[in-house]
């Protein structure tokens, strides 16, 4: 799409329906959550992926070709085999919803993705249930991808202004924010598009990161990962899949997959969010960060970026470049407690990865998410197993130390009696998973 935004922060939701005189793509809860803005965005690697348009900002979609609702038809107003299919099983009912279902049901089509219980489930349907679209999806997954689907606008070339920059490298990216340091830097913009949608904020000067094309690549460096900080959350996931399906399966309950398709690691990691899913994953892998100011890299282990509440060991116009993800996980192990199984915020968010010789723990990293103001290491409780024999009784000493290492809150997600007492179950989880013991609740049958 070739599209002139008024401001570094006007979202693809407010062009298609204040400006295009597109309303199929519809505004539901404006913040990422419901599915029903979604739209079809095709980036330069040419693979179709759902996103939400009400978070996405016009200059993240340079380069990049959008098909909405109205552009599933043909030509000539044939229905996409997913319309038709809607339609043949009673799919939609009030139909609000209906516009951010066939989008994603049209992208999964597109890629030949069959898993639809996890493909629509960045959609929300209060009217018909999900059985009829789920029928309405099998349906039509072994139609032919439609013709016109191949279509695409040619894409522009990258454009900047003084408010919009859009940087092709980490090394054009590093000089501007040098000299930009109150500028606000957006990659996925999953988490700073609400504080335009929500908090009506207005941003300044932004520089959209994911069009440096070095900060999207990910390098294997035989012991480790070097990973870009604009890698998104569903390319991570391929990447980590041989190293931890633990890893894997916690991302894959990371937001929606139209939430990935957009979201970044660095992003997560920058956001400083005690609740974030990905920080305490990566602590208890020992993972680092690379930061950069203008020619200057200094490298820290992640789990001494976070300072306080919202606060980073990151100076004025100093970025996240790179993480170093040590590949050798085979013991780790991720637990996410939440409300609902997909798309909710964490509770609690528990990673374990021990080592030992012998029978006995000689070194031990635990982390949490939800149980301090930033993700933390366990240290007490980390002390309490090194040096033990590797046993459920070490395991049920060891989880009293959580009361020295952690003092959580309560809110509306959970009591602080809960939090610690979840945390504590996970260590005992974890030993009957490294015991091949089924813990997965979708996996305990009586």
């Amino acid at each position: 799409m070739s599209v002139a935004p008024k401001t570094g922060s006007e979202t693809l939701l407010d062009y298609l329906r204040l400006e295009a005189d597109l309303c199929g793509t519809k505004e539901g809860c404006n913040e990422g959550d419901c599915g029903a803005c979604t739209v079809i965005v095709t980036g330069q690697d040419g693979v179709p992926r759902p996103m939400n348009a009400c978070i996405l900002f016009l200059p993240q979609l340079q380069g990049c070709s959008v098909r909405t609702v109205e552009g599933l038809p043909g030509p000539d107003g044939a229905l996409h085999p997913v319309q038709q299919a809607m339609i043949t099983h009673h799919g939609a009912q009030c139909g609000f919803c209906t516009p951010g279902f066939v989008t994603t049901m049209a992208a999964a089509h597109a890629t030949g993705e069959t898993d639809f219980d996890t493909a629509l489930a960045g959609n929300l349907c209060r009217c018909t249930g999900y059985a009829p679209i789920i029928r309405a999806a099998q349906a039509a997954a072994h139609a032919p991808v439609p013709s016109w689907m191949a279509e695409r606008p040619e894409a522009p070339a990258l454009q900047s202004r003084d408010d919009i920059f859009c940087p092709r490298s980490s090394d054009e990216l590093a000089q501007w924010y040098a000299r930009n340091p109150e500028a606000t830097l957006i990659a996925g913009g999953t988490d700073v598009g609400l504080w335009v949608t929500k908090k009506m904020q207005e941003l300044g000067p932004i520089a959209f990161v994911s069009h440096a094309e070095d900060l999207r690549q990910i390098h294997d460096e035989k012991d480790s990962l070097r990973i870009g900080a604009a890698v998104t959350i569903t390319n991570l996931m391929q990447a980590i899949r041989p190293i931890s399906a633990s890893l894997h399966q916690l991302l894959s309950r990371y937001g929606s997959p139209q939430v990935r398709n957009a979201a970044t690691i660095g992003g997560n990691i920058a956001n400083g969010s005690p609740i974030g899913d990905g920080s305490p994953a990566l602590i208890a892998m020992g993972a680092r960060l690379v930061l950069r100011r203008a020619d200057e890299r200094r490298t820290v282990n992640l789990e001494d970026f976070f300072i306080a509440y919202q606060q980073q060991d990151r100076r004025p116009g100093e970025f996240v470049e790179s993480i170093e993800l040590p590949k050798a996980q085979d013991r780790l192990r991720c637990y996410k407690l939440s409300k609902r199984f997909d798309q909710d915020i964490s509770a609690v968010c528990g990673c374990f990865n021990l080592e030992q010789e012998a029978g006995v723990i000689t070194q031990a990293q635990i982390a949490f998410g939800g149980m301090a103001a930033t993700p933390a290491r366990a240290r007490k409780t980390e002390a309490a197993l090194c040096g033990q024999p590797w046993s459920l009784e070490t395991v049920h000493q060891a989880k009293s130390a959580m009361a020295e290492d952690f003092t959580p809150l309560s809110d509306m997600r959970a009591s602080a009696g809960y939090r610690a007492q979840a945390a504590g179950n996970m260590l005992i989880r974890y030993f009957h998973d490294l015991q091949e013991t089924p813990v997965n609740i979708r996996e305990v049958h009586p």
